[in-house]
């Protein structure tokens, strides 16, 4: 290219500025995208995990008060096995083997495990880490009574669940049982012809079916 001196010496100039100016807007071949803002860094509150006491995360002891730790940690007492939002009386029941309902309130803090400030309402169905086992068929607890189960009557047609060996002065202690709930059926006459007593359960199969002891 011929020009005059010092017009030269300018367009180099002119030239040399535009090509500070451009900036790579991607990644190249070997190196790393150059974001043009910095990247946003998650919040999250210590001991949570994605969900505060999600499903196969541990609780301490207590009921009323609780928090989360560690299923190593000496101070874990019990396993979440399932965990749904709202109110335990209005969402999905727990699996037949709960042995404990953990009811969660709404919180609020400044920081928890998504980042929006906020633990919704919900509860977590818990499995003790070691026996006893009020869930388990016979063990005259839980939020539900499922085939296996004793109960005894309460008066007005009402009946209350109690440890089956509560009959033969077992461990668990507490009223002596009358009847069991032998088989889950969806109405009453399914029930064999030795039921005496009929058991609402819930849940797909709602009629429980129960024999004297």
């Amino acid at each position: 290219m011929l020009c005059a001196p010092l017009v030269c010496a300018l367009l180099l100039l002119v030239l040399a500025a535009l090509a500070g100016c451009q900036q790579p807007s991607g990644a190249d071949g070997d190196g790393d995208a150059w974001p043009t803002t910095p990247a946003p860094v998650p919040t999250q509150a210590s001991g949570y995990g994605v969900v505060f006491l999600g499903i196969d995360e541990c609780s301490s002891f207590g009921r009323e008060s609780f928090t989360e730790v560690p299923c190593t940690s000496e101070r874990a007492a019990a396993r979440v096995i399932a965990r749904h939002d709202g109110r335990a009386g209005e969402g999905r029941p727990c699996p037949a083997t709960t042995d404990f309902v953990l009811h969660i309130s709404e919180q609020r803090p400044s920081a928890d495990e998504d980042g929006d400030g906020a633990v919704p309402q919900g509860y977590a169905c818990m499995r003790n880490l070691e026996p006893p086992h009020p869930g388990d068929p016979g063990g005259g607890g839980g939020p539900r009574t499922i085939v296996g189960d004793c109960v005894y009557g309460a008066g007005a047609g009402e009946v209350r669940e109690t440890a089956c060996d509560s009959a033969s002065g077992g461990p668990s202690g507490g009223r002596a049982p009358e009847y069991q709930v032998t088989e889950a059926v969806v109405r009453r006459s399914d029930c064999p012809a030795s039921t005496e007593l009929y058991v609402q359960l819930g849940g797909p199969q709602p009629v429980g079916c129960a024999r004297p002891l």
